[in-house]
């Protein structure tokens, strides 16, 4: 452990037991093996002289008279400038070799080579780690796409790739290029393999997990986006087993479980109700008049938001009388009214007229980008051949159960678009199966 301070066990237990008086020295090999800190040295001979106890430095011949203790103390701050100088000097050219890109040595992270001094990027193992971004940002989960890789023989040193590994991957800012130590912020060590805007959307989804989100045993395709109709609270996957040894999965209202309240909403298969909901979201997106009033409302909806950007209507607006007042300051000036206030103020306008271009070319820059009827249908036509885990991500908001009907709340409208578009939700179609010999009537809402 580093002498540069006192935070070793066995030291402290040694200080602490001379309180015993039961020996008479401490022998160090040289003065530096008992501390390189001259300010904690001196506390801790003083502790270790009380109790009688003397420090006796085996290399280093220092006499018990006054000028034995110069030479002490000479002898500790030279310790204590060598170890802060080397300190200093290690740093140094730890920070030069990051400057230049060169790699600073340890494991190699996955996915680089070392070509040299540098590193370079893996062509094969590259490949890999963008699979696993991009598929878990589709949201497929990390077991699932430990088991594809291992299907098409992709290990690592022998074994297939461990959860840890996979999420230790994903959570690697690295991976787009930047390295970064303490405040240094380093970018030419580490070629990008992911682009910034993945390795975000990635980060955002692993803000969301939380401790139990997936089932060691089985995935819920329907977990976080279940909701109870009668008391709000969420529904949780749950398991439990038969008398016969079966595992049984189902869905169940969380204020009945924890009992929360006097729900009394009854639990469902889990299998039963995500075969519905799946194969109700897909029936709808195959309705080609559906997808077409989705396009219009969509359309219309982005053209309403971009004309009434009421910020940037109210910074045009401040820009022009900002104009107008500087003008009439600056003509007040040419026949020489000048005060010291009024040119204070014109600096003050002329500023802001400089934050509020700023500020227009930001609200107008959100509005140049802008989705396509073309983008829209694509984004349907694509959620079909989505994974089932991805289909709910993408399509389904909220879904919410009663015992007689369930409502599925869309993260955009798929069917008709309403009458009044002030409403923020609406009930536009509905349909009624039978499950579990019960007859459940479905909504579909747009939000």
């Amino acid at each position: 452990m580093s002498g540069t301070n006192d935070n070793r066990p066995d030291f402290q237990k040694m200080i602490k037991d001379s309180a015993r008086k039961e020996w008479d020295y401490v022998l160090v090999y040289k003065l530096d093996r008992f501390s390189r800190n001259k300010f904690e040295a001196t506390i801790h001979k003083k502790i270790l002289r009380d109790n009688g106890v003397k420090v006796l430095s085996a290399m280093e011949n220092i006499p018990d008279t006054p000028e034995g203790i110069i030479l002490e103390s000479l002898l500790e701050g030279m310790n204590q400038y060598y170890s802060a100088e080397l300190s200093q000097k290690v740093k140094r050219g730890m920070r030069e070799t990051r400057l230049k890109g060169y790699f600073q040595g340890g494991n190699v992270l996955y996915g680089y080579k070392l070509d040299g001094r540098k590193l370079v990027i893996d062509e094969i193992h590259s490949e890999v780690v963008k699979r696993i971004f991009e598929e878990f940002s589709k949201g497929i989960c990390v077991r699932e796409i430990i088991a594809r890789l291992t299907a098409q023989g992709i290990y690592r040193n022998g074994k297939s790739l461990a959860m840890n590994t996979v999420y230790n991957i994903l959570r690697c800012e690295r991976y787009t290029g930047i390295y970064r130590k303490g405040e240094e912020v380093i970018d030419n060590m580490y070629p990008a393999i992911i682009p910034q805007d993945l390795f975000d959307s990635v980060q955002a989804i692993l803000k969301t997990y939380q401790h139990g989100k997936n089932s060691i045993e089985v995935t819920y395709l329907l977990r976080n986006k279940l909701k109870c109709g009668y008391c709000g609270q969420s529904i949780i996957g749950e398991c439990g087993t038969a008398k016969n040894g079966e595992r049984k999965y189902y869905y169940k209202c969380r204020g009945r479980k924890m009992k929360l309240n006097d729900c009394k909403k009854s639990a469902m298969s889990k299998d039963d109700l995500e075969h519905l909901i799946i194969d109700t979201v897909i029936s709808e997106l195959k309705n080609t008049q559906a997808i077409e009033n989705a396009v219009k409302y969509l359309m219309e909806l982005q053209n309403k938001n971009g004309n009434e950007n009421r910020l940037l209507n109210a910074y045009i607006k401040e820009q022009k009388d900002n104009e107008r007042a500087i003008n009439n300051i600056v003509a007040n000036m040419e026949r020489g009214i000048v005060a010291k206030a009024t040119s204070n103020r014109l600096c003050e306008l002329e500023a802001r007229q400089e934050e509020l271009e700023r500020l227009i070319l930001i609200e107008q820059s959100k509005q140049t980008v802008k989705i396509t009827e073309t983008q829209i249908r694509t984004f349907y036509e694509q959620a079909l051949k989505y994974e089932p885990q991805m289909l709910i991500n993408y399509i389904v908001k909220e879904i919410i159960m009663y015992d007689d009907r369930i409502d599925i709340i869309y993260n955009s409208p798929i069917i008709e678009s309403p009458d009044d578009e002030n409403r923020q939700g609406f009930v536009f179609n509905m349909k009624s199966v039978r499950l579990d010999k019960r007859l459940i009537l479905i909504h579909f809402i747009v939000v």
